[in-house]
């Protein structure tokens, strides 16, 4: 089996201490995905750093040069990458910590934290930008992967709910950045292009699974919540899915991010 997690981390050093270092401690994945990270390497906790050593994680980190304390991303392997690329294609997304990739044996595994965008702001203009950049991209990488006979994992807080079902106040959110219908709709295109929603491949027909609540209110106890965390496959390594889980916490009180890490199991 393959085990790939992906978590938003709402900062690495504010969740290390939290629970995120006992998490990653005790996870059995091959692959964890993280975003916003929000830290250079000279930034990680040493807790952190030592449990990385310990079990031999290999970390690829790519934070925000042009912001720091903000964006960033990272992925935890088990073996050693034998390439690894940072960005989509375009100068503005270079080291602004919103994409990394790094290929393993038969798979590339990338780390994405698309931009979470306010409509009527010049932060849904990025958004927008991003988007119109980032699928030629995805594109020209599910081609290129099936000439060389690999898969393409990309996980990560992708900040749009697909559907209906990803989003449990849907009604109250329809002119929202993350619910808006050209977003929604470059996802279906996505999916219409080759990639899958493997975790809505798992559960289908359900509301959520969702992975991601406000800390306002009681969102998170009345599962008031949004399933933007998504692991996106080529077809051949969606089809190897054999489950889907998203490892809620036990309360609030035990939360080390207002995310949730998604974790699916690929047969070999």
């Amino acid at each position: 089996m393959l085990t790939v997690s992906s978590v938003n981390v709402n900062g690495v050093r504010a969740a290390g201490p939290k629970g995120l270092t006992a998490w990653l401690a005790a996870t059995d994945a091959d692959v964890v995905c993280l975003q916003e990270t929000r830290a250079r390497h000279e930034d990680l906790p040493a807790e952190l750093l030592d449990v990385l050593v310990r079990d031999g994680w290999n970390l690829t980190l790519a934070p925000s040069a042009a912001a720091q304390g903000r964006a960033g991303v990272a992925v935890l392997s088990r073996t050693e990458p034998e390439a690894v690329r940072v960005g989509v294609d375009a100068a503005e997304w270079a080291d602004a910590g919103r994409y990394v990739e790094v290929d393993l044996p038969g798979v590339t595994v990338a780390s994405l934290y698309l931009p979470n965008g306010t409509v009527g702001t010049p932060r849904q203009e990025e958004k927008d930008r991003f988007l119109a950049t980032f699928a030629p991209y995805l594109a020209l990488r599910r081609d290129k992967a099936a000439a060389e006979d690999r898969e393409v994992l990309v996980c990560g807080d992708w900040n749009i709910a697909h559907t209906e079902a990803d989003i449990r106040n849907w009604r109250g959110n329809v002119k929202n950045s993350g619910f808006l219908p050209h977003e929604r709709a470059w996802l279906s295109e996505l999916y219409a292009g080759g990639w899958a929603d493997v975790v809505r491949g798992l559960h289908p027909g359900v509301d959520g699974p969702y992975s991601w609540w406000s800390y306002r209110g009681r969102a998170f106890d009345n599962d008031t919540g949004w399933r933007i965390d998504l692991q996106v496959a080529t077809a051949g390594l969606a089809a190897r899915a054999q489950t889907a889980v998203v490892e809620r916490a036990p309360s609030h009180q035990e939360r080390w991010s207002d995310h949730a890490p998604v974790t699916v199991r690929y047969a070999s």
